[in-house]
């Protein structure tokens, strides 16, 4: 409290901090957003910012408050307003759910079959509200990163250690299920660079995505993918052996201001004719544009337009955008150490996902989640909002779960 009788106003819990290490407690007993709500620590957390959210109200009404003051507590209220309703909200479900428990052990023990089935349909119902409402106060008491609402570069490149054609057509198989995703969630896709192979598969490529929430969504899809999988043709599919590769992802927020500052002097830029999938221009004029960032040896590329100049106003972008990656990630290994945040790195001990066919089954392995139909998945479309959903589900259990858990070190003064 200050001095004056009012909360500081202070952040909740800090994302930045999160990592899909998941080592924590919630991760050994499969924890999620309804498991986490019944946590003492919890309760005791949300009782608090409750009865802050009350005081903060009453306060709000004292005629002695100068403007500072008045403007701090609303900001305050505005901020504990949500978290408080839903809050209240879920103990409204539960006691209506402790009701029906009631109701169904009666109605059991009279054997009121009809009555029973409605009760137990209604019961299902609520605990799937309770669900949402669980998960929208962790994402309440979770605050939005500062590029969750960006677009993005996402890049896909195929493995140069095993698979061969299997790396490069796993990868044309990950980049055309991005390309999906983007029609599913309505977003804009369009690709800034593609370098297809020789066997029909894909070396590298790049798009640009915008839409609503897009980083949000696809932040965590960073790092090595592994395919497991039996080849079409060759000795390999007639003996029934399975192969292994891999390819990488990275996930570039493109915020609309980059404040990167980059000297020309630093700049080493190329043209060469574009290739790739199609397009009359293709092949005809030195449109592509190759940037080179020559104190870190970092280069982008861009075919996506006939312009030569837009596909070097587009680099650029790229470029201040790996360049913004680079600098993020240097302060998180300084501030975090062990727990470093994985923002596409292509280290094999960063695999994240495997797809393995044989199988018929996708694992992320941050959150030891299976998810079968691997065509599903692979089509962009609701099977793998599912499981990015998942992870974002995760990440924000871990944030709150790491939160209290430093919380209580405090309290208890270690």
């Amino acid at each position: 409290l200050h001095s004056h009788g009012f909360w500081r106003p202070k952040p909740s819990l800090d994302t930045a901090r999160f990592t899909l290490s998941f080592n924590s407690w919630h991760r050994k007993n499969h924890q999620d957003s309804r498991a986490l709500w019944k946590h003492e620590a919890v309760q005791k957390y949300l009782e608090t910012l409750s009865k802050e959210y009350q005081q903060v109200s009453h306060q709000l009404n004292a005629d002695s408050l100068n403007d500072f003051e008045q403007r701090t507590l609303r900001r305050r209220c505005a901020d504990l307003s949500p978290i408080a309703a839903a809050f209240q909200k879920i103990k409204e479900a539960e006691r209506e759910a402790q009701e029906l428990e009631a109701m169904c052990t009666e109605l059991d023990s009279r054997d009121e079959k009809q009555l029973l089935e409605l009760a137990l349909e209604e019961k299902e119902s609520l605990d799937k509200k309770m669900n949402m409402l669980c998960r929208k106060l962790f994402q309440l008491l979770v605050p939005k990163e500062k590029y969750d609402g960006s677009p993005v570069i996402l890049e896909v490149t195929a493995g140069r250690t095993t698979g061969g054609d299997i790396c490069q057509q796993f990868t044309k198989e990950i980049f055309e299920m991005y390309q999906s995703y983007a029609d599913y969630k309505r977003w804009t896709f369009d690709v800034v660079n593609y370098a297809p192979a020789e066997i029909g598969g894909l070396h590298h490529a790049a798009a640009h995505i915008s839409g609503e929430n897009v980083y949000r969504h696809l932040k965590y899809e960073g790092g090595t993918h592994r395919v497991q999988r039996i080849p079409e043709t060759g000795m390999s599919s007639r003996m029934q052996r399975i192969h292994t590769g891999t390819m990488s992802v990275i996930v570039l927020p493109q915020p609309e201001e980059v404040d990167v500052k980059v000297d020309p002097k630093d700049l080493r830029i190329d043209t060469f004719r574009a290739r790739g999938a199609g397009g009359q221009h293709v092949n005809k004029t030195d449109s592509a544009v190759r940037i080179v960032h020559l104190p870190t040896g970092m280069a982008v590329e861009c075919q996506q337009e006939r312009s030569q100049q837009l596909n070097k106003e587009i680099a650029l972008r790229t470029l201040r955008a790996r360049l913004l990656q680079r600098g993020t990630e240097q302060q998180l290994s300084q501030e975090q150490s062990a727990r470093r945040l994985q923002l596409g790195t292509r280290a094999q001990s960063e695999r994240i996902r495997t797809y393995n066919f044989t199988q018929d089954r996708v694992t992320d392995h941050r959150i030891s989640y299976d998810a079968r139909n691997i065509k599903e998945i692979l089509s962009g479309k609701e099977a793998l909002d599912k499981l990015i959903n998942r992870l974002l589900e995760f990440a924000e259990i871990e944030a709150v779960t790491q939160y209290l858990e430093n919380l209580q070190t405090l309290e208890g003064g270690g």
